[in-house]
């Protein structure tokens, strides 16, 4: 702990306590002494309980000891966004937007500016997709992982993309970070997915199934069943509900949760899974791959999933960490089993048909 850190906590203890050594091990400051008469065991706490130290205060014999560390302040620095990364994410906002003026009916070249009628899907997804990414963006950088802004992948699609993606730039070395580097997406998209498919789901329509024409049917996972259950309580077996496009953008957002937790390679599940089990990931992933193709007999959307995955990663299996026999602490296993919990809120066995 530099002087520096320290003169401050020094200045904080003078009047209460009376130093008789001082010592460093580490880059903790230990000090020994006493209190002064004037003064309390609780009121020396009450006078540093706000200070930037970590501070550990115990009896030693007639003496009391203080054990300090000084916590940095975090200091947020908003890197420089390269041209790439403002480009892929302005035409983004361009096809989500055009996307969702479609849903609204919207004829594009008829209408133009009609494309604006699509900000409700498309800020919906970006904030999603952003929240996501960024999740990743920031516990990279808090475990020292270098790693790129979000790209966001602009697409002629019925969505307007094909999602946004982070790039690791240097090795992931600890299984706590990449537990946490794997979680912080899906758990951070899920916080605002969820809250947007309540609106969206607010706002939506009861239709009838005998319509003529209702669109696209997409599957329901367990959570848009509470959620619809709880919405439309009174919903008769012979309707369903017509998506409002914020809601349609929050069920995107639990579908590409779902599919980023699949314990597989280097996907967010598979960083995820590795870290929890270590050198049994392999089994597992090899497992769930081979999962997707009797699911294609449900849906042959899983089909082109369990194909992109070999295509993109090539293997299931995850690069090594040094510590993967040291078991997880008990908070990052909790992250762990949360990340599970999502996975199966959001599991939709046929995505759309």
């Amino acid at each position: 702990m530099p002087e520096a850190d320290y003169t401050e906590l020094l200045s904080l203890l003078e009047d209460h306590f009376l130093i008789k050594k001082k010592g460093f091990k580490n880059d903790e400051l230990i000090l020994r002494g006493s209190l002064n008469s004037n003064t309390t065991l609780t009121n020396l706490r009450k006078k540093i309980k706000s200070s930037p130290y970590a501070i550990n205060i115990v009896n030693v014999g007639d003496e009391i000891q203080i054990t300090a560390k000084y916590r940095k302040p975090i200091v947020i620095r908003f890197p420089k966004i390269p041209r790439i990364n403002l480009i892929l994410f302005i035409l983004t906002v361009f096809t989500t937007l055009l996307a969702g003026a479609l849903m609204e009916g919207v004829n594009p070249i008829q209408n133009p500016l009609g494309i604006f009628k699509g900000w409700p899907f498309s800020i919906t997804l970006m904030l999603i997709l952003g929240f996501h990414e960024f999740g990743h963006y920031y516990y990279a950088l808090k475990h020292n992982v270098d790693a790129t802004l979000p790209y966001f992948i602009p697409a002629p699609t019925f969505i307007g993309t094909f999602g946004a993606f982070i790039k690791i730039k240097s090795p992931i070395y600890r299984k706590n970070a990449l537990l946490q580097i794997g979680a912080a997406g899906p758990i951070a998209g899920f916080l605002v997915a969820v809250p947007a498919l309540i609106i969206g789901l607010s706002l939506s329509d009861i239709v009838s199934l005998s319509s003529e024409s209702i669109g696209i049917t997409l599957g329901d996972s367990i959570l848009v069943k509470i959620l619809t259950a709880i919405i439309f309580p009174n919903l008769a077996e012979t309707q369903d509900v017509m998506l409002h496009p914020i809601a349609f953008a929050g069920w995107i957002g639990l579908l590409v949760t779902m599919l980023n937790l699949l314990p597989i390679g280097q996907l967010d599940g598979g960083h995820i899974a590795y870290a929890m089990l270590g050198r049994r990931h392999e089994k597992v992933a090899r497992y769930a791959l081979l999962a997707l193709i009797p699911m294609g007999l449900l849906s042959l959307n899983w089909i082109v999933w369990a194909i992109l995955i070999l295509v993109l990663m090539r293997t299931t299996k995850h690069p090594p960490v040094y510590d993967v026999d040291v078991p997880l602490s008990s908070v990052n296993k909790k992250i762990g089993y949360a990340c599970l919990i999502i996975f199966m809120l959001c599991f939709i066995p046929v995505p759309f048909s």
